[in-house]
């Protein structure tokens, strides 16, 4: 006979957890179109769209409208979809599940989201760029937490098998430390974007040579996290392969950020003598610029996703404590799963396995 946990657990908190993070990563992709394309005030009004409510805004004009417009307005409209998706999220878990746990978790997803969109419109009210490098730095954030959400809520990480293990717990220490690396990164990166335009020129300078030296630094960190993960075998499955996708991804924003630099201020000085770098000219706010820029951005975000990922499946598999996991069952016997005391602000822990669960998600 099932038990009670088994029998009314749902799949639906990690489908929602899923499609919220699907949303979220455009989300980043339009915003950083907004920020290439200096678009924030193409709407000067908040939270409706020139006097229009958001949802209500004509959409003939929209999609006809100018190119800052289409940006900023779809901006607000993925942010939207995304709050809606939060407050189902949070639903779906008050009837589902119930774990007080995951009910802090999901309600800390929503604060993140309202305190996003919070930030949006002071940014537009104010038209302060301290406000946008705020905006920039929360969204990553927001999505590193729904990495959390992901694996905490899906059957496959829930009916884990801990295994007891010093090197595992230095392969999760190692992994925390490459997210928090990664999101320095994207601080800096969003200093970059955002400085003021009355700074000193050494702010933007010492901003992007610590970006650049944080690059090299997180590159080594990446590499050497993958290799330390051959010493795993079948307890590390879903550990072992997935470690390498942060180095694929660190690679690509290596050569994105080369293209970045190139694009937006040209090629170094010394490589003046040769034709094709003499002859280069920046186009501000052309095409390749705004797609190479954003997808930098972008793929930053991602990475951190990826690597927060690593960290809280390793924590799960790697845990430290001895004792055996119990039911799902968000009663007061529930025993937890300590993930890691240096990070326990993404949730001090998760329950045991359900088995009789059907269409769940692989996404995590």
């Amino acid at each position: 006979m099932p038990s009670e946990a088994q029998s009314r657990y749902s799949p639906w908190p990690h489908r929602l957890a899923v499609a919220l993070a699907l949303v979220t990563f455009p989300l980043i992709w339009v915003g950083g179109l907004v920020t290439t394309y200096d678009a924030g005030m193409a709407v000067p009004d908040w939270p409706g769209t020139y006097g229009y409510n958001l949802l209500r805004y004509p959409w003939q004009t929209w999609l006809a409208g100018p190119w800052d417009l289409f940006i900023e307005h779809g901006h607000r409209l993925l942010g939207a979809s995304a709050g809606l998706l939060a407050i189902a999220l949070v639903a779906a878990v008050l009837l589902a599940d119930r774990r007080p746990w995951l009910i802090a978790a999901v309600c800390g997803a929503l604060a993140l989201v309202i305190l996003q969109g919070l930030l949006g419109g002071a940014r537009v009210l104010l038209n302060a760029r301290l406000v946008a490098l705020l905006h920039g730095c929360v969204g990553p954030l927001f999505f590193a937490y729904l990495a959390v959400l992901v694996v905490l809520t899906s059957k496959r990480w829930q009916a884990a098998t801990p295994v007891h293990s010093a090197a595992g717990r230095r392969l999760v220490r190692g992994a925390w430390t490459t997210a928090a690396i990664v999101y320095v990164q994207l601080i800096l990166g969003a200093i970059v974007r955002h400085v003021p335009l009355g700074a000193a020129p050494g702010v933007f300078r010492g901003a992007l040579v610590c970006h650049v030296v944080l690059a090299v630094a997180l590159t080594g960190h990446v590499l050497m996290l993958a290799w330390r993960t051959r010493a795993f075998q079948s307890e590390a499955k879903g550990i072992r392969g997935f470690a390498w996708l942060p180095v694929g991804l660190v690679v690509a924003q290596l050569l994105l950020g080369i293209a970045t630099y190139i694009a937006k201020y040209s090629f170094p000085a010394w490589l003046g003598d040769y034709a094709f770098a003499a002859n280069y000219v920046v186009q501000e706010k052309g095409l390749f610029q705004s797609l190479v820029a954003t997808a930098h951005v972008a793929n930053g975000s991602l990475i951190l996703f990826v690597t927060v990922m690593l960290a809280v499946r390793s924590a799960i598999v790697f845990q430290q404590s001895s004792s055996p996991r119990k039911s799902l069952a968000g009663s007061n016997n529930t025993n937890c799963l300590v993930l890691s005391t240096q990070y326990s602000a993404f949730g001090e822990a998760i329950s045991a396995p359900a088995h009789s669960l059907d269409g769940s998600s692989s996404f995590a």
